[in-house]
């Protein structure tokens, strides 16, 4: 696998079965809870689907012939106000380590400007302490509390950031 052959491009249907793979392979790696998460969302097999509305888009990490990741970003669901989610970042462990992520974020957080929010807000597990480090290296800060309605319940780690 070179470094060459990997692109970040907005999300195809045929992607739908390999992005819902890498989303759902690691919640038992991470040891991260299946229920009130991304792990039972009914959009998890339908990223595509899920993501053509307005203001919003869903980037996975791919070479010609699979997906290694992605993320999007979408109005904060149960939410007033100009406020934006960066939803279902995942990466296989192939791609991890190797700065995909924050390239993908850049892309992400770019994008949430350009549709016009105000601010992004995002929702972790604790054990993804590496991912919880680049966000807080992007300027977004810790929450003691979960806005909008998201559904993920199990998700400890909330966090925002101006736009």
């Amino acid at each position: 696998m070179s470094k060459d052959t990997i692109v970040i491009r907005e999300i195809l249907p045929e992607d739908n079965p390999q992005i819902e793979a890498v989303i759902k392979g690691c919640f038992p790696e991470f040891k991260i809870p299946l229920k009130g998460t991304a792990y039972e969302d009914a959009e998890t097999p339908f990223m595509y689907e899920s993501y053509q509305g307005e203001r919003e888009v869903y980037y996975v990490v791919a070479s010609a012939s699979e997906v290694f990741g992605g993320a999007g970003i979408k109005q904060l669901k149960g939410y007033n106000g100009d406020v934006c989610e960066l939803q279902k970042m995942y990466f296989s462990p192939k791609i991890r380590g190797k700065g995909y992520g924050k390239q993908l974020f850049e892309i992400c957080l770019k994008a949430a400007k350009d549709f016009g929010f105000a601010s992004c807000y995002l929702e972790t597990a604790s054990q993804l302490k590496a991912a919880i480090h680049i966000y807080e290296d992007f300027g977004f800060e810790h929450l003691t509390k979960p806005l909008g309605n998201t559904g993920h319940y199990s998700c400890g780690v909330w966090m925002t950031k101006q736009l």
